[in-house]
């Protein structure tokens, strides 16, 4: 076993999931939150504090500003708090609440946006929100996870070439679509050296990432309320576009087998079986990359009667996504 002295050290980067077992899906899934900070993001994070602190960016009284749905910003505490930096996670009500704890008791300040923008929805406001702190105190440096080239880089440099030494013989990646970095790195990467690899995008119904109408997600993680920045399609293969209630249900499958997973990788999942299903999967090997784990979610995905009893109160939120 290890020893290491930095939480960003460890990040468990070989454990997969045959999903035959569990759910009859002829799928790999590549579990992604065997680190500090429980989710992919920490792979991200680590590559734009590095960049940030070789650039000289970061000076005595700087304080760190992100624009965050959850997973980004824990993984931004532990490294600040791991290397004596300050914190300040910009964030919105469908934040889950243990996130929102954990960065809290990790040092971080947390600031929470309670209504979303008429045309930008929640990542809008946010996205503001973080702007206007900027231009108003120098002391915040914004990494901007959607502009931030180290974001996919990040996969580029681990995460594809990793499902590239255990399954040489890839023919089909699926990945969920947030600000799609990890999407970007992977595609980049298989595109120069694995071109046969299909890259199958998987974006939440409701997401504008790839075009289409906006609507209410309440899902935080994948698909965004403006179009990302990082994305270039024409790495991309195909796109699946999945319902929040089939993310859910995927989820729960998996849990009545031991096996808890975040909302995202509830959407990876269901995307997977949908393509699978309608170009088949004879002789194929086809890999899905699971961002983080479940336990995050309790009050939210896990709980009965989520999402429609979180909806009910919020008609105008609905209006305005």
């Amino acid at each position: 076993m290890p020893v290491i002295s930095d939480p960003v050290q460890f990040n468990e980067e070989e454990l997969y999931v045959d999903l035959r077992a569990a759910l009859g899906l002829p799928l790999y899934l590549k579990c992604e939150g065997f680190n500090f900070a429980g989710s992919i993001k920490l792979k991200a994070a680590t590559e734009m504090v590095d960049a940030a602190e070789r650039d000289g960016l970061l000076r005595p009284g700087s304080v760190l500003v992100e624009s965050s749905s959850g997973n980004l910003g824990v993984a931004l505490s532990v490294i600040a708090a791991s290397r004596g930096h300050r914190f300040l996670c910009v964030t919105d009500t469908r934040c889950n609440q243990p996130t929102i704890r954990l960065m809290e008791s990790l040092g971080s300040k947390v600031h929470i946006i309670e209504e979303p923008d008429a045309r930008g929805g929640f990542l809008g406001a946010r996205l503001a929100y973080v702007n206007a702190l900027c231009a108003s105190d120098d002391r915040y440096i914004w990494l901007n996870q959607y502009t931030n080239q180290g974001n996919w880089k990040a996969h580029y440099r681990t995460t594809a070439p990793a499902i590239a030494r255990r399954f040489p013989h890839l023919d089909v990646l699926f990945v969920g679509a947030g600000t799609t970095g990890t999407l970007m790195g992977c595609a980049r990467w298989f595109w120069q050296w694995r071109r046969r690899v299909r890259i199958v995008a998987v974006d939440s119904v409701g997401s504008v990432s790839f075009g289409g109408a906006p609507g209410l997600r309440m899902i935080p993680g994948l698909g965004t309320s403006v179009p990302p920045a990082l994305l270039d399609e024409s790495y991309v293969d195909h796109l699946v576009r999945v319902e929040e209630s089939d993310a859910v249900l995927a989820c729960r499958r998996l849990a009545a087998r031991g096996f808890m997973f975040g909302g995202s990788t509830g959407t990876v999942i269901s995307g997977a079986g949908q393509w699978l299903a309608e170009h088949g999967h004879q002789g194929l090997t086809s890999v899905a990359i699971a961002p983080d784990l479940g336990e995050r979610y309790l009050d939210t995905v896990y709980r009965e009667g989520w999402p429609a009893n979180a909806m009910e109160p919020e008609p105008a939120m609905a209006r305005l996504a």
